[in-house]
């Protein structure tokens, strides 16, 4: 039923019941109405994510608003000025078609990444800022993304950016991000 669901379009009545429970839910345990107001098509991503599962939607929702509130540092300026530079450097790449699959493909190029110029929190910052950014997409809701890490020309200097504290920062956007 939950990719039956899934297929729908986002103003299916047959949705409603779904998205009502789940903004319950987020309502009921405090959801912040910013940055992202607790819209049907905002919910959509976690429902579509889970494939319509109500509990496994409301604990992505539940670590989506858990690791932007413990990771500021990632996640408070999440707008494309903010990783034009690694953009205009090449860093990362997003395909134009879609894989066999209907996923969206994401191409990481790690020696575009020049670790003295920016941090690891700003790489990531990319990555979540184009996830956000496609996943508006229906067709990638359903679909997801792949990524592609392209590691050559890794260095030391990029590995002494992800120190313990950022690594476990990162754990847990990766922990969220999988429904991407």
């Amino acid at each position: 039923a939950g990719l039956q669901l899934s297929a729908l379009p986002d103003h299916s009545p047959l949705l409603q019941a779904s998205l009502a429970e789940l903004r319950r839910r987020a309502r009921a345990a405090g959801a912040p109405p910013t940055p992202l107001p607790l819209t049907d098509s905002f919910l959509l991503r976690f429902l579509r994510a889970r494939d319509f599962d109500l509990d496994l939607a409301w604990r992505l929702l539940k670590n989506y608003y858990k690791w932007r509130a413990e990771c500021p540092e990632i996640s408070a300026d999440l707008c494309p000025r903010s990783i034009l530079g690694l953009l205009k450097a090449g860093y990362l790449g997003v395909l134009r078609a879609r894989d066999p699959t209907g996923s969206k493909v994401l191409i990481y190029r790690i020696a575009q990444w020049d670790p003295k110029v920016f941090t690891a929190y700003d790489v990531f910052r990319v990555s979540l800022i184009t996830s956000e950014l496609i996943v508006q997409e229906v067709e990638t809701q359903r679909n997801g993304i792949k990524a592609v890490f392209d590691l050559e020309g890794w260095q030391f200097s990029h590995a002494f950016q992800i120190t313990p504290s950022v690594a476990k920062k990162i754990a847990a956007v990766l922990t969220v991000s999988v429904y991407f």
